[in-house]
């Protein structure tokens, strides 16, 4: 242990097993380093019982944060806005820096942590996805309507737009301090509005 470390405090993320989710978090986090991702300080895989230990955030999600009023009043806009810079500045270096680009495709207020200055950093890359720049990608896992991008949703193909939309969606709720959910449902209703009753037919 170096010196030192053992006065640094971490977080732990237990696993049941070595799922391909926990592989592909071991991988991704390994092989990135940037001030807005979360830092991976080590792991331990077996086939029982497997864990991950985190750089520890002290303000925990982002999604909790705005749920406690209180505890959301200490988020004036100038704290909201480089919360939404940060994350920016992560989807950033994922898409264009890292190579290969790789797509979080679960970008969400949960996932999103928040260290004692606020700043944020992104986490959960268990689902996150390494583009082959070479050919063509693409993915059966269910997206969440509310949060993954309509294209995503017709074309089962992954790229940079998944997450675009879904920090799109981030921005909103820190703005609105709620999910927009129903914002987008609203929405959607006036795009495709209900057919006509019937008697409205009849003379």
């Amino acid at each position: 242990m170096e010196a030192g470390c053992e006065e640094t405090p971490y977080a732990m993320g237990w696993r049941d097993k070595i799922s391909k989710e926990f592989l592909n978090e071991v991988r991704a986090l390994s092989e990135i380093r940037h001030r807005n991702i979360v830092k991976l300080y080590g792991f331990c895989a077996h086939k029982r019982h497997s864990f991950l230990v985190y750089e520890y955030l002290e303000r925990g999600s982002l999604a909790t944060m705005l749920s406690k009023n209180e505890e959301a009043k200490e988020l004036g806009w100038s704290k909201r806005v480089n919360i939404v810079k940060g994350l920016a500045h992560a989807l950033s270096y994922m898409h264009h820096d890292c190579l290969p680009p790789i797509v979080h495709r679960d970008i969400s207020s949960k996932n999103i942590l928040l260290d004692s200055e606020y700043e944020a950093c992104v986490s959960d890359f268990g689902t996150a996805k390494f583009l082959n720049p070479d050919s063509t990608n693409w993915t059966a896992l269910q997206a969440r309507m509310a949060t993954w991008h309509q294209e995503l949703a017709y074309t089962m193909e992954v790229n940079e737009n998944c997450d675009v939309y879904s920090f799109g969606v981030v921005t909103l709720e820190i703005i609105m301090g709620k999910h927009p959910g129903d914002l987008f449902s609203s929405f959607y209703q006036s795009l495709h509005p209900p057919p006509p009753h019937p008697h409205h037919h009849l003379h």
